[in-house]
């Protein structure tokens, strides 16, 4: 049972409906890799679990330091806050 470390996307439970409208309960699991992902900030490399839905959006928004710094912080976890306050503390001591 995995979870993203930072959408905090996690299986969820779902019916499956027959023609004949019997419902059959399953869970859907969320495509979650653990993956080494490069912070210009940091400059070093950051290993999470994450739903590869996420690394998608990240690459929209522009990399992985804009995209966590633009999460809430009521979704990631215990490791990723502990990255993202790096990142701030980096990026607050450059300025």
């Amino acid at each position: 049972m995995s979870k993203c470390e930072i959408t905090g996307k996690g299986p969820v439970v779902k019916n499956l409906v027959s023609h004949s409208n019997i419902k059959t309960k399953t869970t859907a699991q969320p495509n979650v890799q653990k993956k080494r992902i490069f912070s210009r900030s940091l400059n070093a490399m950051v290993r999470l679990n994450i739903a590869t839905s996420a690394l998608r959006d990240m690459e929209h928004v522009g990399g992985f330091d804009a995209y966590i710094l633009g999460t809430n912080d009521a979704t990631l976890s215990k490791r990723a806050m502990a990255v993202k306050m790096r990142i701030k503390k980096k990026i607050s001591a450059k300025k």
